[in-house]
């Protein structure tokens, strides 16, 4: 079986979580992977005879320790590039997730840690998701979406969905990046820091979380 496929359905299984406590379903997980139902029902029963998801008939697809250990380490290759080619080659924020796509599968442990030790061993990525360390483990604060934020609510960004690039860059054109502090200003409006009320782009509540 393809390393690159397993790490794809993965990882897709990891993310979903991230964020939310709700379990995947496969056809949630075929939606996100653009493939067929019968495709991905055939993909899950093998990865959970390798022991790498759980799952039964019409129930929701889970990783076991070993999994989340696997989709923990290929994010961590993933999000450790995204953030050095923010620092070390000028990329911006909306333009390194396809490139650390095809990196993640490119580079050697060996390379990576080096990246690792040059970042000063960072914790989150550019967009606020966390960068599990080489034991699967990372940092959590209580969080909630923009979009349940209730009105008068005031916290710091902490991840941006990395998504939508476009969305990304309106963001920074009304000046939300990752640890602005927001105040909730009404339905599609918020206070950024201290200065006048902004009206965030279509999308911008749904992909944006605060601390809770």
């Amino acid at each position: 079986m393809p390393s690159i496929a397993v790490d794809d359905y993965l990882k897709t299984i990891y993310h979903h979580t991230e964020w939310q406590s709700a379990p995947m379903t496969p056809s949630q997980l075929a939606g996100e992977l653009g493939l067929a139902p019968s495709t991905v029902t055939e993909m899950v029963q093998k990865l959970a005879a390798q022991g790498l998801v759980s799952h039964r008939s019409y129930g929701p697809v889970t990783l076991t320790p070993e999994g989340e250990l696997r989709a923990a380490a290929i994010i961590r290759r993933h999000r450790l590039i995204e953030t050095w080619l923010v620092r070390e080659f000028g990329y911006d924020w909306d333009e390194v997730h396809d490139e650390a796509e095809v990196l993640e599968h490119a580079i050697s442990d060996r390379l990576l840690e080096g990246i690792d030790e040059r970042l000063g061993r960072p914790r989150f990525d550019p967009h606020g998701d966390a960068i599990p360390d080489a034991a699967g483990v990372v940092e959590r604060v209580p969080f909630l979406r923009l979009l349940d934020a209730p009105l008068g609510h005031i916290g710091d960004v902490l991840r941006i969905s990395d998504r939508d690039p476009a969305l990304l860059r309106a963001l920074d054109e009304v000046g939300v990046g990752v640890g602005r502090t927001l105040t909730v200003a009404g339905p599609s409006a918020v206070q950024v820091e201290q200065n006048e009320t902004v009206s965030l782009p279509d999308g911008a509540f749904e992909a944006v979380w605060l601390r809770a």
